[in-house]
């Protein structure tokens, strides 16, 4: 997570939950005129587009004031969905035992991008699974990771 989003998920969170949902991370991507600001949201009983267009609201009126973001950009409020990102290590410690993507901003032994079972976390190591190979990835170097849905 990066510095800025860091302070967005900071600044964003009393608005979110004071709407009663659980701020679940937040994405900004840099795209010049085109950028995107990603709010995940989620709640106990699911989340609606109702849901969404609550919390877009609250938070739109709060980053208009606060003004965060020197340049445009589009808000988006989703739920985190089936290939849910996971951001904290609480979000990974939920889904150990299942398949996780994961994409490392440093690479490590020669690649980026590891898809495979999150088998376990050690300290501030993810250890996933690929191809019967396990591999020990230091959390701080994930730059996105994501559940992989099974269907």
């Amino acid at each position: 997570m990066t510095k800025q989003e860091q302070q967005l998920t900071e600044l964003l969170t009393p608005t979110v939950e004071a709407a009663g949902f659980e701020l679940v991370g937040i994405e900004f991507v840099r795209a010049g005129r085109h950028s995107i600001l990603r709010v995940y949201i989620d709640h106990q009983d699911g989340i609606t587009v109702d849901h969404c267009a609550t919390v877009s609201r609250e938070v739109s009126a709060l980053l208009d004031v606060e003004d965060p973001i020197p340049n445009e950009y589009f808000l988006e409020v989703s739920s985190p969905g089936l290939d849910r990102p996971l951001f904290t290590p609480a979000h990974f410690a939920k889904v150990v035992g299942q398949i996780i993507e994961v994409k490392l901003a440093i690479p490590q032994d020669g690649r980026r991008k590891f898809k495979g079972l999150l088998t376990q976390i050690e300290d501030d190591m993810l250890v996933v699974e690929v191809d019967g190979k396990l591999y020990r990835l230091l959390m701080n170097n994930v730059d996105k990771a994501n559940v992989v849905p099974v269907f």
